[in-house]
């Protein structure tokens, strides 16, 4: 009977740490498995941390995380993947929460996961907003909501002008990039423009 932790954070500029800390009050793991930069609306199965913890498990373990949303955002995919665990004798422990059970255990996933499918909307919702704010505001005034003179990866010079420059001067990728102070990969993307 093996004690396993599993994390999951959606970006890769979010760390599992906080998470682990949580969980390791006491608690001394058998195993860990996580998936970084990996977005909640992604089925379970499909994240390469959670189906190796898939494989890994077996009847008699417990899968400890950190909350509902972990297991996923998608309210359908989270219950079955509560199920498939149940099915196979795992415990469930969810932090806060504690073992999940057949029945009112599912119960109170099935509204937990909802909450999580919701806020998942929310911040879709969120930020389209924003991006519409940003591009109208950028059509308006030159500039975003934020104050940035463009949306995405800043403009570090003219791609057309780089370009002309290029094929004027019969110029190698290297030295156009050194000619207007860019890197060549911006080069490359200007050209292919």
């Amino acid at each position: 009977m093996s004690q396993i932790a599993y994390y999951r954070v959606s970006s890769n500029s979010q760390s599992i740490d906080a998470q682990r800390s949580a969980l390791s009050q006491g608690i001394q793991f058998d195993k860990e498995f996580a998936d970084e930069g990996v977005s909640g609306a992604t089925p379970a199965l499909s994240r390469p941390g959670f189906a190796s913890m898939m494989n890994y498990v077996r009847e008699g373990d417990t899968l400890f995380v950190y909350a509902v949303d972990r297991l996923g955002r998608d309210a359908i995919d989270v219950q079955l993947t509560i199920k498939a665990l149940l099915a196979r004798g795992v415990t469930v422990h969810v932090r806060g929460l504690g073992p999940i059970a057949a029945g009112v255990g599912e119960l109170i996933i099935a509204v937990l996961s909802q909450i999580a499918d919701m806020e998942r909307q929310r911040i879709n919702e969120r930020t389209a907003s924003g991006r519409e704010l940003a591009k109208a505001t950028l059509a308006a005034t030159g500039k975003t909501h934020r104050g940035a003179t463009s949306l995405g990866r800043p403009v570090k010079a003219d791609a057309i002008g780089v370009k002309a420059w290029k094929e004027e001067k019969k110029a190698t990728v290297s030295a156009t990039a050194k000619h207007f102070g860019l890197s060549e990969s911006t080069v490359k993307r200007y050209l292919a423009a």
